[in-house]
């Protein structure tokens, strides 16, 4: 008589990775729970509930997931024992090659998860519109600073530069997912980066 095996344990780690990648590619609104359940394995309904919640738990729980990893290009922006330009040029280069490298999806999560959300993704769209302004504040705090090293004037326009800045990161990933190499790419940041001369 043939031995039942012990029936494979859900690793909830591998899920969130395999959602993280699906919500990537997809964003958050067309990807279904059916596709979710799937690439977790063909987990049931009661499983899926059990281990996340709901979609948008789950959805939280990947934008936390990518910001520890492929997100923590941004974290730079954060870093006051480096020079603020070098901050910022550090930061869109980092997310160049994080969004141009092909063995994940292209773009990036927080920019692209939510773009086509319907009202019920309110709470998503939010919950990604805070973490863009995050760096936009990041990027603010680090030409503030310059200022204050004497590494900008002090008539410097800061929020129009840190919008034109925070903007190109922002495109970084519509560029990425057209096929904008990373090359093309990283040479528009050093065009970028000729704003602060004439700041």
């Amino acid at each position: 008589m043939a031995r039942t095996g012990r029936p494979r344990e859900f690793d909830r780690q591998a899920a969130l990775e395999t959602a993280l990648v699906l919500f990537w590619q997809q964003g958050f609104e067309p990807t279904s729970l059916n596709q979710l359940k799937e690439v977790m394995g063909g987990i049931s309904p009661t499983s899926f509930y059990a281990a996340f919640g709901s979609k948008e738990q789950l959805f939280r729980e990947v934008v936390a997931l990518y910001l520890s990893q492929q997100g923590q290009v941004t974290d730079v922006l954060f870093d006051e024992n480096i020079p603020p330009r070098q901050a910022i040029e550090q930061c869109l280069r980092q997310s160049v090659h994080m969004q141009t490298d092909k063995t994940h999806p292209l773009g990036c999560l927080v920019t692209m998860g939510a773009t086509n959300c319907g009202p019920t993704g309110d709470a998503v769209v939010q919950l990604l519109r805070e973490e863009r302004l995050k760096n936009f504040g990041g990027i603010k705090r680090q030409l503030e600073r310059a200022v204050r090293i004497g590494a900008l004037p002090e008539n410097a326009d800061i929020l129009a530069l840190a919008a034109t800045i925070n903007t190109f990161l922002n495109g970084i990933s519509l560029a990425a997912r057209d096929g904008v190499g990373e090359k093309e790419l990283q040479a528009s940041v050093g065009n970028i980066m000729r704003l602060w001369d004439v700041a």
